[in-house]
């Protein structure tokens, strides 16, 4: 092998490792409320598995299992179904009704069991960085998120 090609090669490979690496990749999601032990406003990812869904930031993690799960939602609001669960909110929703009745969905809310308790975490993350999670969150977990829809979505 020529020594340009080779150089071009190490190049190109080195360049995949960096841009392919977990820690190359922007944080999309914020920790905007929920039951669990993580700061508000933790900014992190959404890891998808075959068996459950994981948020995980600076501050710690939260996982759900799919089998887990009782609700899942992307609104621009927290839902009043949500808002009218007995949770013991750690960090509270305080966003509850958006301001003049914005028409972009922001909040990705989920609900889910675990030992017997009611859990719920909600993650702020624009459209455009959701779109791709709810085709496979739909795929993976056999059920639909409720997204909130509008004419120009």
């Amino acid at each position: 092998m020529r020594p340009g090609l080779l150089s071009a090669a190490l190049l190109l490979a080195t360049a995949a490792i960096v841009y392919g690496s977990e820690e190359g990749i922007e944080p999309q999601f914020k920790y905007a409320a929920g039951t669990e032990s993580i700061s508000e406003g933790c900014e992190g990812n959404l890891e998808l598995a075959t068996t459950g869904l994981t948020f995980r930031c600076p501050t710690g993690a939260v996982t759900a299992s799919f089998s887990s799960i009782t609700l899942m939602q992307y609104r621009n609001d927290v839902s009043r179904k949500v808002r009218k669960m007995k949770l013991k909110w750690k960090v509270k929703p305080n966003f509850i009704v958006p301001l003049l009745g914005g028409k972009r969905n922001r909040y990705f809310t989920v609900v889910f069991k675990d030992d017997e308790a009611t859990h719920a975490m909600v993650l702020r993350v624009s459209p455009h960085d959701m779109r791709p999670y709810l085709a496979e969150i739909d795929l993976k977990s056999t059920r639909r998120v409720e997204v909130q829809g509008y004419e120009n979505y």
